[in-house]
């Protein structure tokens, strides 16, 4: 079986074919992953995974690009359990907003959808200090929301990060909100209408951008 060192070389090598003109480019970056992705001989979950973390643990952007989109790759195979994996990566390995987004808007809010239980553990990361575990918090209902696929109450989440000081939190559950409304449109103007006084100008932009302009103008006061 390939030794996760091979594949740090592999992937490593393979990224640096595929951007050798154009530069670190998300897109190409997955590319160069889903070529030596094929190349495994085994793509148990357990094994796979296992590969990621090693992608992870080099903190480096590019691999960490790698190992979320192969984390998705196995979604057939995950089970409940496959949460606390995901989680410990959530708070070990993720330290910013871009790599939250990536992995929780694709492995982490699919692994959701699978198993909606899971949305009470989801709860606890408004408590974390971390911001990119808040920010997950929101970020990664998306998925669900976009698919029409939970049986969850969003609101609980932004309620809970309703008055967090961090910027990019408050725009991460101004933009699952945001998601929301396409969904579920009167229930988020209704929540909106309830909250706006105390809710942050970035989040509440953030939550109006898919409604028309009228419904805009309403909830910012100027009709």
């Amino acid at each position: 079986m390939i030794t996760s060192n091979e594949v740090k070389k592999m992937v490593s090598d393979e990224i640096a074919e595929y951007t050798r003109e154009t530069g670190l480019l998300t897109g190409l970056i997955r590319r160069a992953g889903a070529k030596v992705f094929r190349k495994l001989e085994n793509k148990d979950i357990n094994v796979v995974l296992e590969y990621c973390e090693a992608l992870l643990e080099e903190r480096n952007w590019e691999l960490g690009v790698v190992a979320y989109d192969w984390a998705y790759r196995v979604r057939k195979q995950y089970t409940e359990e496959t949460f606390y994996i995901f989680e410990r990566w959530l708070k070990e390995y993720v330290t910013g907003w871009g790599d939250c987004d990536d992995f929780c808007t694709h492995a982490f809010g699919e692994l959701l959808i699978q198993y909606p239980v899971l949305f009470e553990k989801v709860e606890q990361w408004t408590k974390c200090s971390e911001f990119w575990v808040r920010r997950g918090a929101a970020v990664v209902l998306i998925l669900p929301i976009r698919k029409q696929k939970y049986d969850f109450n969003p609101f609980v989440i932004s309620d809970s990060l309703m008055l967090d000081s961090c910027d990019l939190v408050q725009k991460g559950y101004g933009w699952m909100l945001k998601i929301y409304s396409t969904v579920e449109k009167d229930k988020v103007i209704e929540y909106l209408n309830l909250n706006k006084s105390k809710m942050p100008r970035t989040a509440f932009r953030y939550a109006l951008e898919k409604l028309d302009k009228e419904e805009r103008n309403l909830l910012m006061g100027k009709i």
